[in-house]
């Protein structure tokens, strides 16, 4: 997500004129696309991984408890990704981070004295 994002603010971003909340958004959608095309692969993979497969009943599916279940495991999904999302953010060297704020700095007195 985050390299989507900056790969779209760095590209459309200056050829558009968009902002970078802007990029950050498309980069989510990229990211929240590629999550949903990718589900039934995890899904299989930890099934192949774990040996075995739930196998509920119609009836057991539509328990109030199975639809907890089922929502809490989406969530720790998303989070999970978005925590791996962000592994872009660790290999950002001191250097690179002062050189990101000062080109954030400088743009931000442009628009300002426009």
């Amino acid at each position: 997500m985050l390299c989507a994002g900056e790969y779209i603010d760095v590209t459309l971003g200056s050829a558009l004129g968009i902002s970078t909340l802007a990029a950050a958004a498309m980069g989510n959608l990229v990211s929240d696309v590629a999550g949903i095309g990718t589900a039934g692969t995890v899904e299989q993979n930890v099934k192949w991984l774990l040996g075995r497969s739930t196998v509920l009943t119609p009836k057991q599916r539509d328990t109030p408890r199975a639809h907890r279940w089922v929502f809490v495991g989406r969530c720790l999904s998303i989070c999970l990704g978005c925590i791996l999302g962000m592994w872009p953010l660790f290999l950002l060297s001191k250097e690179e981070e002062t050189t990101i704020e000062e080109t954030t700095k400088e743009d931000t007195t442009k628009e300002e004295e426009s």
